[in-house]
């Protein structure tokens, strides 16, 4: 036997089964299917990592996609709500086409109060 402990598609244990196998399983609900479900995401990420050429992380990205789209769901958004939301963050910040890598934000002696690029920065004490 060979134990897995993980997060599965809905069709995998009956593809197990179609294959002469039993699949021990249970079902998630709740705080511990979000819990499998970030897990998951971690998995997905490593794969995606491993993956030897393109068409290995293609698989890998639409896998993730999948899992962050079941993570919506299972906090009340749909794909249409998940999708007007990232359309609109980019509108407002941008995607990441270019690259920007952040380093650091120098403010002048006191940033404005609404500053939204960077944290505030320590104060003198």
């Amino acid at each position: 036997m060979n134990l897995y402990n993980k997060l599965v598609r809905d069709k995998v244990p009956a593809t197990i089964v179609a294959r002469g196998r039993s699949a021990v399983t249970r079902d998630l609900v709740g705080v511990e299917l979000l819990r499998a479900l970030r897990a998951k995401i971690d998995e997905e990420v490593s794969e995606y990592d491993a993956a030897a050429h393109d068409d290995q992380a293609a698989e890998e990205l639409a896998d993730l996609i999948e899992v962050i789209m079941a993570l919506a769901k299972q906090r009340g958004f749909d794909e249409a709500a998940i999708q007007a939301i990232r359309a609109a963050r980019a509108d407002e910040r941008g995607v990441f086409d270019l690259g920007h890598f952040l380093i650091a934000v120098e403010y002048p002696a006191a940033p404005p109060a609404d500053a939204r690029d960077g944290p505030a920065p320590p104060r003198a004490v």
